[in-house]
């Protein structure tokens, strides 16, 4: 649909009283939602935040992704012929954590403590987990996401030359601990 066709629709179904009420609204969003994204100036303009008055704190965050392969591709993991799928994507998901201020523009290059990343064979593909831990002024969420994504991408790498249409799906957030916000744990279910 186009977007004035889109906008008119959509005005339409404010002014029929089919759209959400305020408090439904309110409602969808998370609870502890800003009124303004941490990474924007009071310009509107891209900006790194200043951590320098943040005290230094134990944080963790953990991880996940899932990566779909076939039967086929499960079956054959252990005689890949450029080594252990899953040791590579570990090691990856690591260097990728150590690296991950080189890659998003407004992280905070951090010491990093631990990094720790576990790949499972499942059912139906591999399942990736990373936790990360320092002690610092601002928390390790990014870091933990970006070892996850990058070893569910290796793996990919590792295996395409069997299947082209292998799915990597559900990186996210599991939880995280310290820090101002407070702690985090996804919600199972």
């Amino acid at each position: 649909m186009p977007r004035a066709t889109q906008a008119k629709s959509q005005g339409q179904a404010k002014t029929s009283g089919q759209a959400k009420s305020s408090s439904q609204a309110k409602s969808s969003r998370p609870r502890n939602a800003k009124t303004r994204l941490s990474h924007f100036d009071k310009a509107g303009q891209a900006s790194m935040v200043d951590v320098s008055a943040k005290s230094n704190s134990r944080r963790t965050a953990t991880a996940s992704a899932f990566v779909e392969l076939s039967a086929a591709v499960l079956a054959a993991l252990p005689a890949n012929p450029k080594g252990n799928p899953l040791e590579v994507a570990r090691i990856a998901g690591i260097q990728a954590a150590k690296r991950t201020a080189d890659l998003i523009p407004m992280c905070h290059p951090l010491a990093l403590t631990r990094v720790d990343v576990q790949t499972k064979i499942e059912d139906g593909g591999v399942g990736i987990r990373t936790t990360v831990t320092t002690t610092g002024p601002t928390g390790v969420e990014m870091e933990a996401l970006t070892a996850a994504a990058v070893a569910a991408l290796t793996v990919y790498d590792m295996t395409k030359a069997l299947d082209k249409s292998i799915v990597i799906r559900s990186v996210q957030l599991e939880s995280k601990t310290g820090g101002k916000s407070g702690n985090y744990a996804r919600k199972k279910g």
